[in-house]
């Protein structure tokens, strides 16, 4: 008998896809301000900013995923808060560079639509654009039969922002003397898990629901908090005070992340033991017998952001912070760098 195919026998539910986004589109909706021309389901997003406040604007674009934090949220059947830590990662980049988000658009591929699973995420990247203050534009989602395992997806997400050309941040301005000011994470952010998973779930066999006493919860509570969106944080600062760096503490940790914003001529230098590194990180060392080293250039530390700013604002910047129940601490200063020095370099701390 001649067999007569369709799509969904191959594996691709078009009807799954359009239910899905009809669930999402409330989500996204919520986000929209009167710069948002279109709604889902165009070919398109349309935006048109108020460029009547800049002198000369500049568009500001990153890129970004979650790594395999993605195995966490599969582990738990949890996925309400990891588009959260999608629109972070995208968003904190562009703000390292002084930039206010505009919009956000998402990639989501998986094996196998479920619009009620789709939902569950997308209200998680819905949720982190609202506390970036930006629209969620728009958005792909892929339905790839045979090409992810079953219960997996994979995201992306894109971030456009804007500055004024006269005040993005680029570290162009920063000097000796200037201060190092750590902002603080919430914990592992979105970087690390494949270590974290081999050290804390295949070599030592923790489980994700037991209570660990020296973290006060359950490592699947620690492992899945949110990235810290620093938007609100950071860009009310931006108007009361010169910011001259930013770097957002991501693969890498600080060892590679604040180098990038330090000029050639000049080091930063790193007070040890000046800020508090959550006892999370201090579990993954003790366990996997991790080196400082590879600590610090794999994992934030307890540090998200750090900012260079000048000394004498250093208290009131602080200050602001902390009005904002954000903790941050000085973690070192600026100095001159001589020929063959190393861009940053761990003091025991000496402030002398």
């Amino acid at each position: 008998m001649l067999k007569h195919f369709n799509y969904i026998d191959a594996g691709v539910d078009i009807d799954a896809g359009n239910k899905a986004v009809e669930l999402i589109k409330p989500l996204a909706q919520k986000t929209f301000g009167a710069e948002v021309l279109t709604g889902l389901g165009g070919f398109a997003g349309l935006f048109s900013p108020d460029f009547s406040s800049y002198q000369e604007p500049v568009l500001v674009a990153g890129t970004d995923g979650v790594g395999t934090k993605l195995k966490i949220a599969f582990m738990l059947n949890k996925h309400d808060t990891i588009g959260e830590d999608l629109v972070a990662m995208c968003v904190n980049d562009i703000l390292a560079q002084g930039a206010k988000p505009l919009f956000f658009l998402d990639y989501l591929a998986t094996g196998k639509i479920l619009p009620e699973k789709v939902e569950e995420i997308v209200s998680g990247i819905a949720r982190g654009c609202q506390q970036a203050g930006c629209a969620l534009l728009g958005g792909e989602t892929a339905e790839m039969p045979g090409f992810y395992s079953a219960g997996e997806y994979d995201l992306a997400g894109f971030a456009v922002g804007i500055v004024d050309r006269s005040k993005i941040i680029d570290g162009s301005r920063i000097k000796e003397g200037d201060c190092l000011l750590g902002v603080a994470s919430s914990g592992l952010h979105s970087n690390g898990y494949s270590l974290v998973r081999k050290v804390l779930l295949e070599h030592k066999g923790y489980s994700l629901h037991e209570p660990v006493p020296l973290l006060k919860c359950t490592l699947a509570e620690e492992l899945i908090k949110p990235t810290i969106i620093y938007v609100p944080f950071i860009i009310p600062l931006l108007t009361k005070f010169e910011i001259k760096g930013i770097a957002h503490i991501t693969g890498g940790g600080i060892v590679e992340n604040l180098p990038r914003i330090i000029p050639p001529a000049l080091k930063a230098i790193i007070y040890k033991n000046s800020w508090q590194v959550p006892p999370t990180f201090s579990l993954i060392q003790k366990e996997g017998q991790v080196s400082e080293a590879e600590m610090l250039r794999t994992f934030n530390m307890g540090l998200g952001l750090v900012l260079v700013v000048a000394k004498e604002q250093l208290k009131d910047i602080q200050a602001q912070l902390k009005d904002k129940q954000l903790q941050s601490w000085p973690i070192g200063t600026v100095k001159n760098r001589l020929p063959g020095e190393e861009k940053i370099s761990f003091v025991e701390e000496n402030r002398k």
